[in-house]
């Protein structure tokens, strides 16, 4: 027989890993959705009856939508209870998925998946949720399988997505995101408890919302869209513009409201701010290689640096470097635990930039590319890992789903950062190749030395992070007098 109470241990562990479970595989299926359509964008002008670049839109909006609902997300799983905001973003997501799937023209589609878009909230806001009923010991290495399952979400979606393409009905890929979605919600019904919500004031500010949302969706634009654009046209500048008023004056009014949508001031603490300048950098270095592998993977072997691999086998290729980000989430947990997350972050810098310096010396061959992927993924996964609980350890209860939002906003920024100048660098460099514009190996190996870059100044960065307690004793000193 069990000693007294440890019938009881024993239920309580077995609750705790089945929310484990369940916040994981929501965040990949919502990672899933996001990456589904990549396979499809050379399908997507015949789909919808439309042109390459209203195609194009197809994958803008869906990041778009996650950068605006992200942090609208996390204050509302701030101010009522988690359980009902991970369903709702689950369901949003459902909803979009299906859209998508009866969708014929452009318009349709792009509403779709602005609401797939959505589903990225389930991420943060699960991590607020592990900090809230997971011990000190378990957070850890839950937090880095939560952060992992963004990575396992694209490592699965991309194969199964071109396989289908290649072989099947494209529909299926949003039918089949839309059945997981609805699992998910069921185990979210069953497996989490409605924990009590922390209420600054009982309301939400829609105003900072709206004020947020302006100028993400402009600087986005003008970061995404500005080489298709031009960097000079009105448009992009004028996107630019409208974002350099939008963020000062939103500011102001943040910090003047009882409770904002983001608690400017929390932001604005040493270790908060400098771990989301990290996350910059590291999801700039996530993006480089994903733009950089897969086309060198597809491009004809008669370009003289192609490896002519079908759309399936990139898929393949490419997807242990996903699963790696999964496999490394126990270490990088147990780090976390015992070394600290800023010595995790750095660690992970350090083996993305690493991963990138083994691609510049293996990019003419298909297992010199997957082992490539592999390091620079595992690496992500440690420093993914390692920016939640840098965050968490930082912010009152009160505003940790809302700042952990943001720290996901900022690692879209870097991949929408990462996108604009790689995207820049393979078309300046980019050569004919039987009336084609393809990108030259010189290109590449400029990609994988900027994805090197931004991965060592991470780590530059995430050295110079205090520990909290630094940051609350120096807050806790009384004002010198002048």
């Amino acid at each position: 027989m069990a000693p007294a109470g440890g019938g009881d241990t024993d239920n309580v562990r077995s609750d705790q890993n089945g929310l484990v479970m369940v916040l994981a595989f929501g965040g990949i299926v919502v990672s899933l959705s996001q990456t589904l359509v990549i396979p499809l964008l050379g399908m997507l002008p015949a789909i919808l009856d439309t042109s390459a670049a209203n195609a194009a839109w197809v994958v803008t909006v869906t990041l778009l939508a996650g950068a605006v609902a992200g942090p609208l997300m996390g204050r509302l799983g701030d101010l009522y209870p988690k359980k009902y905001i991970l369903i709702a973003c689950t369901a949003v997501m459902v909803a979009g998925s299906i859209l998508c799937a009866l969708s014929s023209s452009l318009w349709p589609m792009l509403f779709g998946r602005a609401l797939q878009g959505v589903g990225i909230g389930v991420v943060p806001i699960g991590i607020a949720t592990m900090r809230e009923v997971l011990p000190p010991a378990r957070l850890g290495p839950a937090i880095s399988m939560m952060s992992s399952s963004l990575g396992v979400g694209g490592a699965l979606g991309l194969p199964a997505a071109a396989a289908l393409a290649q072989y099947g009905d494209w529909q299926w890929m949003f039918w089949g995101s839309a059945v997981l979605g609805l699992g998910i919600i069921v185990l979210m019904g069953v497996r989490l408890r409605v924990m009590p919500a922390g209420k600054p004031d009982g309301s939400l500010d829609l105003i900072g919302a709206f004020g947020l949302a302006v100028g993400l969706i402009a600087l986005l634009l003008a970061v995404s869209k500005g080489a298709d654009w031009g960097w000079t046209s009105p448009v992009t500048l004028g996107s630019f513009i409208v974002a350099a008023l939008a963020f000062p004056l939103w500011g102001r009014w943040v910090l003047r409201h009882p409770s904002p949508i983001v608690d400017l001031r929390v932001a604005a603490r040493r270790p908060v701010l400098l771990t989301n300048i990290a996350s910059i950098m590291m999801g700039m270095g996530l993006y480089a290689q994903l733009l950089v592998m897969p086309q060198v993977l597809q491009l004809p072997v008669e370009t003289g640096h192609g490896l002519g691999q079908s759309m399936v086998a990139m898929g393949l290729w490419t997807a242990p470097g996903g699963l790696a980000m999964m496999a490394v989430a126990p270490l990088s947990g147990r780090l976390i635990s015992t070394r600290g997350p800023k010595f995790t972050l750095i660690l992970g810098a350090l083996v993305v930039a690493s991963g990138y310096v083994f691609g510049l010396f293996l990019l003419d061959s298909t297992w010199g590319v997957m082992l490539a992927g592999i390091v620079t993924s595992g690496g992500v996964g440690l420093a993914y890992g390692a920016m939640p609980a840098l965050i968490m350890a930082s912010v009152p209860t009160s505003e940790m789903g809302s700042a952990n939002s943001v720290n996901a906003l900022m690692r879209s920024i870097g991949t929408t950062a990462s996108a604009a100048l790689i995207g820049v660098v393979l078309t300046q460099t980019s050569m004919d190749f039987e009336g084609l514009f393809v990108p030259t190996e010189a290109g590449f190996r400029i990609g994988l030395v900027i994805g090197c870059g931004v991965a060592l100044l991470a780590a530059a960065v995430a050295a110079t992070i205090p520990p909290p307690w630094v940051e609350k004793a120096a807050a806790s000193l009384p004002a010198r007098e002048n």
